[in-house]
């Protein structure tokens, strides 16, 4: 699809747990297919173009993602969805779906009934429950029931730039994340060395991406590493544990450091807490039923939990909850004019990543 010159969005602004989101109200006559695996389809090769107009200068900024509110697709179903990040569009994102519940309620395209309410999403993974708390008629919070998680690999070495070999996990939680301790890489989760951080979740992922096959057994067009998780290591009982989470931009190249950047998610990362269950399960280091506290590279915090086991396509996976706090920022209509020179939006590299700037 030819982007249209004149443009007009409505969105709820949204932060869960300090990760805005930006939820599209009134774009889904944009978006064909008959399935959520073929409208995310659609929406990677027909629509590039919006998630640019939406993300980057000037209507967007580098941390901001967003998503695509859309018409079911599957019986019972309240609302379709599919997430916009800076790197792509994605098949489903924790923290951007406590972002949606929130922002249908403040739009009123939900209406709760009392201190709780129940909402189910279609997704290009499949669909997945979430339950609001409710407080003076506003979404205070979510717990949200992903897809099944599952570990691919446990203490994988990659050949990784400038670090040589480090030991990651391979885990879906509804994207493919590699996982390793900052330790491992020589670095602490402290927010002045955020540069660092992504900088070393740029060159692990150039070396998954590399070196690793991955592919989901019933959803075959969701392949690839697509992120990078830098967590405290080992679990220390009494103490919630921490990680960041690099969300890098193509093109990313081994020959060319100035590509070797991106940025940090602001939240604990939901599909990337859902994988570190997985994979602390498969290690027997968290039981079904226990409780996970994951933190932000900012302090804020998702609280994990794995319901039970299940399997994906013969694999061994568990049912994962993530639960966090969200508050409406703001409303707004976004318009592009006929004559706006720059109606895709545009990046510069002074805070941008650098192959990714045009005007």
């Amino acid at each position: 699809m030819t982007q249209p010159r004149a443009v007009t969005l409505t969105t709820v602004e949204v932060h869960a747990e300090g990760e805005p989101g930006r939820v599209i109200l009134d774009a889904a006559h944009l978006v064909h297919g008959a399935t959520m695996a073929e409208r995310l389809a659609y929406c990677r090769s027909h629509v590039d173009w919006l998630r640019h107009l939406v993300l980057r200068e000037p209507r967007g900024y580098p941390a901001l993602c967003g998503v695509l509110i859309l018409p079911p697709v599957s019986p019972g179903a309240d609302f379709g969805m599919v997430v916009l990040e800076q790197g792509a569009f994605t098949p489903m994102s924790g923290s951007n779906t406590m972002c949606a519940v929130a922002g249908v309620v403040a739009a009123g395209l939900l209406t709760p009934t009392g201190p709780v309410l129940d909402v189910r999403i279609d997704t290009a993974v499949g669909t997945v429950e979430a339950r609001a708390d409710i407080r003076d008629g506003k979404v205070a919070a979510v717990t949200v029931a992903n897809v099944p998680a599952y570990a691919v690999s446990l203490d994988t070495p990659l050949d990784v730039p400038e670090l040589g070999d480090v030991s990651v996990d391979v885990v879906f939680g509804g994207q493919f994340f590699v996982q390793a301790a900052a330790a491992d890489c020589g670095l602490d989760l402290d927010p002045a060395r955020a540069r660092e951080l992504v900088r070393v979740g740029a060159l692990l992922r150039i070396a998954a991406r590399e070196q690793l096959d991955v592919k989901h057994p019933i959803h075959p067009d969701i392949a690839g590493v697509s992120l990078v998780m830098l967590h405290s290591g080992p679990p220390v009982p009494g103490r919630a544990a921490r990680n960041t989470v690099v969300i890098t931009s193509d093109p990313l190249d081994r020959s060319r450091p100035e590509t070797w950047t991106g940025i940090l998610d602001r939240s604990p990362c939901g599909t990337g807490t859902c994988g570190r269950m997985a994979a602390l399960h498969a290690r027997g280091q968290l039981a079904i039923g226990a409780e996970f506290a994951h933190d932000s590279i900012l302090g804020s915090r998702f609280v994990g939990r794995l319901t039970d086991t299940t399997d994906v396509a013969g694999i061994p996976a568990v049912h994962p909850t993530i639960r966090g706090r969200t508050w409406v920022t703001g409303h707004a209509r976004w318009t592009v004019d006929s004559d706006d020179p720059y109606h895709r939006g545009y990046t510069l590299p002074d805070i941008w990543p650098p192959l990714s700037a045009h005007l």
